[in-house]
């Protein structure tokens, strides 16, 4: 009989590791011998049906794998003879079978608990694994998951072919290849679910982490061989302890002692966070954080929000268990941030960087060294244990510094975070993730940062980098892959743009796609803004501005590109037939009904409202809960990130991934009794945009910018516009604070310069109150930035937000006073004169006052010139 290619007896899963190949040597990772013996039988089946030699070696007490009757060559062995004679026997079969056999052999983890070491078990396979390639033999092997130590699991990792772990779940089997040898395509490296002979790919990251966190986490491979020093030698100490106290064995004050300790060792020093972990995190939490910890040191303010706010809600009620998707993030040490520093030569840039007049001194210089730094090689193997785990699904790299998310210090926007869409082969991946590190760290000493620490007078705090590594939450539709929502949630909503609007009862920044929409301000587009108390209030009138004023484009991750990119819906809804576009748009009807009088065809006209969601869903009640808990919690206001996945049950699960304390000083209702003013002391009056805490103020100077002119320069021209900007701001006033109004047109700190002015926050966070005008182009609205990055330093610098909008029928602007009052910008910037037509500085006077009075309540606030004065 004619040989043909080998096989496991399942053609699906022949197809998803592209075939066994002669010398495959299989291993196969089970909680269960019985998870094992389905894939032992098809093997078996096949082989006979081919004629092949089948041999089965048996020396477990565990069930039989191969029976009698099935032409096999069973040897009984008894590995209690010793190793030498137990090995001999092996190989002396071996030899006498010759090539091209298939072996089954029972458990390997079973010589470990009766008889064998952990070293001579991984030397067993060292030994037997390389004969059995060259005699071109197919042989499976089973160990029990996460039971051996790294003696043992490395041997057995590195020398065989093939790696697969196998999980029972809600009683469906899955396949998980973690190591392939020469072969690879685009789902190879994810979880599959067998259906009777066939194999699926899952995608979907709820379920994928709800399956690898069904079972208890042991660490990474790769940590379980360390030289322990001190700061390990506590954690397993406390597992011992713990063991201890679950066995009766200890008193529950010893255990809180050790509980007490670990948390400054792990999560924080701040004594507001270290209240909240007492109260809402266990001994057993911080084990399980430490063990999926890579090096040592604190896992960082991101990571410690968002397991916090995740405690918290699973303390309130045991339904935030089942509505959250399950968490299984790893977390880069802080220590190792400083490591890389000292490795790399960047450590006496870092201590120059404590003294504001050295601050940005060798900052580049250092950027260089850290993007082209190295890791230590236990750390890198780290890393690729860590991207074994995550298979081929995408994951993010985030800062979590030690103060960042921590009360009084939000550092939003201030370090990189960055996408890794994770597709290609191992080493491509892991170089891939290696560069984001690099990056995250790198932006430590961006000049954003730097300012940002020198503002809020923290250059002298401990401020080491973590990170966080999570799964990115969603599925592929087609080549894309992305969350069906995201956003940013906040328990105080600053924008009363409806007298129904309740503030107390938050608001959320909701996109389709990856959150980036939601937390960055995009220049080319809008986002929705949600009152948790009224979502079907639009800030928008009618139906065609909420239409124009919708979100467009898409941010997703393109599988095939392996980069990260934007789409337009439309074309989302074209790549993904799975996708329930109905649920998350509206059709326009008159724009259909144009479609269908030209005869046209292709995708419907949808547009991103979300209105089905709030009105079929209970979604908009479980955010609006999930923040008053969070706030109650916390002790202050906070703001979330989140995203959420629709199943093809109809249920919805959120993935609560950062949550942050924020100051929001409410806009109490303040006395607008303002005496009849003249049309020419107007300067400014706006109904609607107004985001921050009301207030009566004194401004000192206003700073205009003319939208005409500013429309009609060069894009280099703009930058230089900026950057006088920025000047302008921190001008030395013999030690006098300025109170400042900033007035541009389009989108201050944008990146786009055609759509604003592209100042840098650090350029402008002098200012007190930030004016953006709606007149710069066609069709673009000032963008009420409520939950993003440029929010979160708007509210950390308590600057109000007025969003002018042209159209808005009691909206003044009194160009001709800005226009015709003197300009001062030659007196403070004299090399500036030739932009003296783009920037107007107009100064107040004791004989012309400005004033300002704004109620965010009511959503009006004037600037006009004290009569009284004048």
């Amino acid at each position: 009989m004619a040989v043909t290619q080998p096989s496991t007896g399942l053609p699906a899963l022949d197809k998803i590791l592209h075939g066994i190949r002669p010398g495959d040597n299989v291993v196969w990772q089970v909680d269960s011998i019985d998870d094992y013996l389905p894939f032992v039988e098809p093997f078996v089946t096949d082989a006979q049906s081919e004629g092949r030699k089948i041999v089965y070696f048996r020396f477990a007490k565990h069930k039989e794998l191969v029976s009698r009757d099935s032409g096999a060559r069973i040897y009984q062995l008894n590995p209690a003879a010793g190793f030498e004679i137990f090995i001999t026997k092996i190989h002396e079969v071996i030899e006498q079978t010759g090539r091209d056999a298939y072996y089954v052999f029972d458990s390997l983890s079973e010589l470990a608990i009766e008889c064998f070491s952990e070293r001579m078990l991984g030397n067993f396979f060292r030994l037997t694994c390389p004969y059995l390639y060259e005699l071109e033999t197919v042989a499976y092997f089973a160990v029990l998951r996460n039971y051996h130590s790294y003696h043992a699991a490395l041997p057995i990792s590195e020398t065989t072919q093939l790696l697969l772990d196998i999980y029972r779940y809600e009683d469906k089997i899955y396949v998980y290849p973690l190591k392939v040898h020469e072969r690879h395509s685009s789902t190879m490296f994810m979880l599959h679910v067998r259906d009777g002979d066939e194999f699926t790919p899952v995608t979907e990251s709820t379920t994928i982490s709800n399956i690898l966190t069904s079972a208890p986490w042991p660490g990474l491979q790769s940590a379980s061989y360390r030289m322990v020093g001190m700061w390990d030698r506590r954690f397993i100490q406390a597992e011992e302890l713990l063991e201890s106290y679950n066995n009766d064995e200890c008193s529950a004050r010893t255990v809180d002692t050790m509980f007490h300790r670990q948390l400054k060792q792990l999560i924080s020093r701040d004594e507001r966070i270290l209240a909240l972990a007492e109260k809402y995190l266990t001994l057993s939490d911080l084990i399980y954080f430490w063990k999926r910890l890579i090096g040592s040191g604190m896992i960082g303010g991101k990571a410690v929000g968002m397991l916090l706010a995740r405690a918290i809600l699973r303390k309130n009620s045991p339904r935030w268990a089942a509505l959250l998707e399950s968490v299984d993030s790893f977390f880069i040490g802080s220590d190792i941030f400083y490591s890389f520093l000292v490795e790399n030569d960047c450590w006496s840039i870092r201590q120059n960087q404590k003294n504001p007049a050295t601050l940005l001194d060798g900052a580049e210089e250092a950027r260089k060294r850290i993007l082209d730094g190295n890791f230590p090689n236990y750390i890198i193997t780290r890393f690729s244990d860590m991207l074994n785990y995550f298979g081929q699904s995408p994951i993010i790299v985030r800062s979590s510094s030690l103060l960042e998310d921590n009360f009084g210090n939000a550092f939003s926007g201030k370090y990189e975070s960055v996408f890794c869409a994770n597709q290609g082969t191992h080493q491509k991946r892991l170089e891939e993730f290696i560069n984001a590190v690099r990056l995250i760290y790198a932006s430590t000493m961006s000049e954003k940062a730097l300012a940002y620490r020198a503002q809020r007078n923290v250059l002298e705090q401990d401020e080491q980098m973590a990170l966080l590594v999570q799964r990115v939450s969603g599925k592929p539709y087609g080549k894309f892959f992305l969350p069906q929502l995201a956003g940013v949630g906040l328990s105080y909503n600053p924008y009363v743009w409806d007298e129904g609007i309740n503030p107390e009862a938050g608001a959320l920044r909701l996109v389709f796609g990856l959150g980036t929409r939601a937390v960055n301000r995009s220049d080319d587009d809008y986002t929705r803004l949600v009152a948790l108390n009224a979502p079907g209030k639009h800030p928008q009138a009618g139906f065609d501005e909420v239409a124009r004023y919708a979100q467009k484009k898409v941010d997703i991750l393109d599988l095939d590109k392996d980069i990260f990119t934007s789409s337009y819906f439309t074309d989302i809804v074209e790549q993904g037939a799975e996708l329930p576009a109905e649920l998350f748009a509206s059709v326009d009807r008159e724009m259909e009904k144009t479609i269908q009088r030209k005869n046209k065809s292709g995708t419907r006209p949808w547009i991103l409202t979300f209105d089905k969601i709030f009105s079929r869903t209970a979604f908009i009640e479980d955010m609006r809960e999930m923040l008053d808990i969070l706030k109650k919690a916390y002790g202050s206001h906070v703001d979330i990130e989140f995203t959420a996945n629709f199943l093809s049950d109809s249920t919805y699960k959120i993935n609560l991934v950062q949550c942050r304390p924020i100051q929001i000083e409410k806009g109490a209702s303040i006395d607008l009794s303002i005496p009849s003013i003249a049309k020419e002391n107007l300067i400014l009056q706006a109904q609607s945009g107004i985001i921050g805490r009301s207030k009566a103020l004194s401004i000192d100077r206003l700073i205009f910018v003319e939208p005409s002119a500013y429309g009609n320069l060069t894009e280099s021209d703009r930058y230089t516009i900026a950057r006088l900007i920025g000047k302008l701001t921190h001008l030395e006033e013999n030690g006098k604070t300025k109170t400042i109004m900033l007035l541009g047109p389009g989108r201050w700190g944008t990146s786009t310069p055609s759509l604003g002015v592209p100042v840098s926050f650090a350029e402008i966070n002098t200012v007190s109150v930030l004016c953006e005008i709606d007149t710069l182009r066609e069709g673009l609205v000032a963008d009420l930035s409520l939950g993003t990055h440029f929010f979160g330093d708007l509210v950390e610098m308590d600057m109000l937000y007025i969003g002018f909008f042209s159209n808005k029928k009691d909206n003044v602007l009194n160009k001709e006073f800005l226009s015709q009052s003197k300009n001062h910008l030659q007196e403070f910037l004299p090399q500036a004169s030739a932009w003296s037509e783009v920037i107007r500085v107009i100064e107040a006077s004791d004989k012309r006052k400005f004033l300002l009075s704004a109620d965010v309540m009511k959503q009006r606030a004037v600037v006009y010139i004290d009569k009284k004065q004048s």
